[in-house]
C-alpha cells in the first residue's frame, strides 16, 4: 500500500473476501539520507495514511525499507542513464526491479507457499493455456482505459505477473473514489501521485539532478532552420517532445531530437514536433 486511494480501496475489496489479509508498506527513498537532516520525511506522511486506513479495516501492516535496494538498482543506473541523454523510466524499473521484485523477495511465507500480492494498479491478469503446457499469466488491459497502467509493468517477470491480484481491473477512477467516500477512508480525496517518487512534483526535477550530474553546456538549434537558438546545461534536462524553455521565442518551441555524440539539442516549432517525430514514409 502506498497511502494513496487506489491501494486503499484495493485492500477494502479484499477485506471482504475470504483472504488472510496483511498489508506492506515500501519505504525507497528518504531525502534526510541525503541532507542529513530532518527536512524531507515525505514517505513518513504515507506510511501515516496507510496505517489510519488499516486501522479502519482491521488488517495488520508492516514497513519494508527497500531504499538501499532502489538506490542501487533503480536510482544508479538511471543516473546513468540520464548523465547519457536517455529519459529512462523509473515508474517500470521500480515495478520491476523493487515492487514486483525486492518486495517479493522479502515477502514472509509462514505456509512455505509464497502468498498471492495485490496492488492498486489499473490492470488486468489473465491465463493462457497451450496444449500440455501449464497455463502461463498474461497482462492485460483494465475496464479504465484513462488510466490503464499496464505499460508501467509491462516489464515484470512472469513469476510475479503469476502471483498478483488486481481488485481494481474492472473499476472506473471515479467508482474507486465513491467506494472509498462510501466506506469513509480518510483519502478519499488524495490527488493522484504525478511526481518520481524520490523527487516529488517534476518541476523540482532539474534542480534534484543537478545535485548528482556535473552541468555539460552545449547548443540549442532549431532543427528547421539550423540557427543556435542558446544553450543548454545537459542533455538529461530535455525529453523529445516536451517544451523546450527558450525564452523570447515568437512560437513555442518543442525538443525534436538529442545528438548524443555533438551533445546538441535540437528544437522546432509547435506545429512541427509531430512531423519530426512521427515522418511519414515515402
Amino acid at each position: 500500500m502506498s497511502g494513496g486511494v487506489d491501494s486503499s480501496v484495493a485492500a477494502l475489496l479484499l477485506a471482504r473476501e475470504d483472504y488472510d489479509l496483511s498489508a506492506v508498506f515500501m519505504r525507497n527513498w528518504d531525502t534526510r539520507d541525503e541532507s542529513g537532516t530532518d527536512k524531507g520525511c515525505e514517505w513518513e506522511k504515507d506510511w501515516e495514511d496507510v496505517q489510519r486506513v488499516c486501522k479502519k479495516l482491521d488488517i495488520p501492516v508492516s514497513m519494508i525499507d527497500l531504499s538501499r535496494e532502489y538506490w542501487n538498482r533503480v536510482f544508479e543506473p538511471s543516473l546513468r542513464q540520464w548523465e547519457l541523454g536517455i529519459s529512462p523510466n523509473t515508474d517500470v524499473w521500480c515495478n520491476k526491479e523493487i515492487k514486483f521484485g525486492a518486495l517479493l523477495e522479502r515477502l514472509p511465507s509462514p505456509s512455505g507457499v509464497p502468498p498471492w500480492f495485490a496492488t492498486g494498479h489499473y490492470a488486468r491478469k489473465s491465463w493462457s493455456s497451450s496444449g500440455n503446457y501449464p497455463p502461463r499469466p498474461q497482462l492485460t488491459r483494465p475496464a479504465d482505459r484513462h488510466k490503464d497502467q499496464t505499460y508501467y509493468l509491462s516489464s515484470i517477470s512472469e513469476s510475479g505477473l503469476r502471483r498478483a491480484l488486481f481488485p481494481l481491473n474492472g473499476l472506473p477512477k471515479p467508482e474507486v473514489r465513491e467506494l472509498a467516500r462510501k466506506h469513509d477512508l480518510h483519502n478519499a480525496e488524495r490527488p493522484d501521485s504525478v511526481g518520481i517518487c524520490f523527487v516529488g512534483e517534476k518541476a523540482k526535477f532539474r534542480n534534484f539532478l543537478s545535485g548528482y550530474i556535473p552541468s555539460n553546456s552545449g547548443p540549442i538549434i532549431d532543427q528547421v532552420t539550423g540557427k543556435v537558438l542558446g544553450q543548454h546545461d545537459g542533455l538529461w534536462n530535455y525529453t523529445i517532445g516536451e517544451r523546450s524553455r527558450l525564452s523570447g521565442m515568437p512560437v513555442r518551441m518543442s525538443v525534436s531530437r538529442k545528438d548524443l555524440e555533438t551533445n546538441t539539442v535540437y528544437v522546432v516549432p509547435g506545429t512541427y514536433v509531430v512531423a519530426f517525430l512521427y515522418p511519414l514514409s515515402s
